[in-house]
């Protein structure tokens, strides 16, 4: 493999793998005296020199080097031998030339009476929310539909992708939303995108004028519908969910609500609201822009179904796998009315260029073969045990402190008294706890919903440190008065 550049001075790259020993290496040849061979010592020299190439790498064979280059075998083999009596290589039969162990470059310096800058100390303790457990990730079965999924895929399924995403998947996320989330799915209406938030992107190039947005939430969100140069406005919240009802004064031609599991406060919208949100939408002309959060993890009762069952052409259902499986596989849909497929595969161009083909194909697998209900099955299970230790510790130790958002989700929120929440998510880091204040999420009214408050997130922690973490939050909270 050679990359070189237009002049003397480009960038050449050598690589050993035809003969299946060093690795690609990049070298910047300068002019200067000894020619080409001269100009390889100098390069060789400041990649060791300057650490790019550690103690104990080994170089490429300089056949294979000399080949990739268009160099003389002779020279590279000459530089290598400079080098080698210089002192910055080694060379043994059998292991090749390597990267001397006394070559490794000189610590800096640091003049008298500089203190060295403390690293960050790193929490021992997580409990942030918007993360699964990332240890019981599915890796067995995930493996074995990755290998029957590449078993079975076809030839064109490894070329340019298709916007709408692979077929396979849009079939398997099409009857599964169907069964399992109420939602009125059609392959033809399934739009594979990498997550909310790329759906979000992709929603705000073909929406215009005012979204209303909950009166608690991501910033990140807003900050993505303002970057597409569209208007919020902020819908009040209350214990029942989003006051929807407001909706009519707002002016606002969409709005995106969080029905199934409100963020971050944790309540649901109520049946009266979901039935109002669609009524306006209708009357208006208007767009519900549906986050399925946390829809599929509820624990006191059967799941809410999806408000888009109630009119499928006035609703965008957003669903992801990034809390059911993995964030890392950043794979998500939409569910569209039939008016805005065309806009949204435009906008999001030709060829598919945001989800790997080969993520979505095991997807596809995994869900149709059942893995993927029976792993929602089990972190449903897992989750409600680890909301139901949160709450057992809190009841034993912290019984002042209100728990609220806990019928479903990853996450709780605890109350905490007026003007406290920076002085608690402070002690919590003193005791080595990452945990989240309740106050940036909000960015307009709301009542009936805690004013000061902690995001506890109960799902991110592997099991060994989940006591620990519990123990810690805790000694942070306040105590009663």
């Amino acid at each position: 493999m050679v990359n070189q550049g237009d002049g003397p001075h480009g960038g050449i790259r050598g690589g050993g793998a035809a003969e299946g020993l060093g690795g690609d290496l990049h070298l910047e040849l300068s002019d200067g005296p000894g020619g080409r061979r001269g100009a390889l010592i100098r390069a060789l020299r400041d990649a060791v020199r300057t650490g790019r190439l550690a103690p104990g790498t080994r170089l490429p064979p300089y056949r294979s080097l000399a080949a990739d280059l268009g160099l003389a075998r002779n020279t590279v083999a000459e530089a290598y031998a400079e080098l080698v009596a210089e002192g910055w290589l080694t060379a043994r039969q059998g292991s090749g030339t390597r990267v001397a162990a006394r070559a490794e470059p000189p610590r800096p310096v640091r003049p008298p009476g500089t203190l060295t800058p403390p690293l960050p100390r790193r929490p021992r303790y997580d409990l942030v929310q918007g993360a699964p457990d990332a240890a019981s990730f599915p890796r067995a079965a995930w493996l074995a539909s990755t290998r029957r999924a590449l078993t079975a895929a076809p030839n064109e399924a490894f070329g340019p992708g298709d916007p709408r995403g692979r077929p396979e998947l849009r079939r398997a996320v099409a009857d599964y939303l169907t069964r399992a989330r109420g939602v009125r799915a059609e392959p033809d209406r399934v739009v594979i995108c990498p997550g909310f938030a790329g759906a979000l992107r992709l929603l705000g190039r073909v929406l215009s004028g005012t979204i209303a947005v909950e009166s608690y939430g991501l910033g990140f969100h807003r900050s993505l519908l303002a970057d597409a140069g569209l208007g919020t406005v902020v819908l009040p919240i209350d214990e029942h969910g989003a006051r929807v009802e407001e909706l009519a004064a707002t002016g606002a031609g969409a709005v995106l609500l969080t029905p199934a599991h409100q963020f971050p406060t944790g309540g649901s919208l109520h049946a009266e609201r979901r039935a109002a949100v669609v009524d306006w939408a209708r009357a208006t002309g208007g767009l519900v822009l549906e986050d399925d959060y946390d829809g599929e993890f509820r624990y006191d009762r059967q799941p809410v179904g999806a408000v888009q069952g109630l009119d499928p052409e006035r609703v965008v259902y957003v669903g992801s796998v990034s809390k059911s499986l993995s964030p890392a596989l950043r794979v998500g849909w939409m569910v569209l009315p039939a008016h805005l497929v065309d806009a949204v595969l435009a906008a999001k161009g030709e060829r598919e260029s945001w989800t790997s083909a080969l993520d979505q194909l095991a997807l596809a697998d995994f869900i149709a073969c059942g893995s993927y209900d029976r792993h929602v099955r089990r972190m449903r299970r897992h989750y409600r045990r680890r909301r139901d230790r949160l709450l057992t510790v809190l009841a034993e130790r912290a019984p002042h402190v209100r728990v609220t958002g806990i019928a479903a989700g990853l996450h709780a929120v605890l109350e905490l008294p007026p003007g406290t929440e920076r002085t608690v998510v402070q002690g919590a880091a003193w005791q080595g706890l990452a945990v989240e204040a309740l106050g940036p999420y909000r960015h307009g009214e709301a009542t009936g919903v805690p004013g000061d408050g902690l995001v506890v997130g109960y799902g991110t922690p592997p099991e060994h440190a989940f006591s620990g973490a519990l123990d810690a939050l805790c000694q942070a909270l306040p105590p009663a008065r």
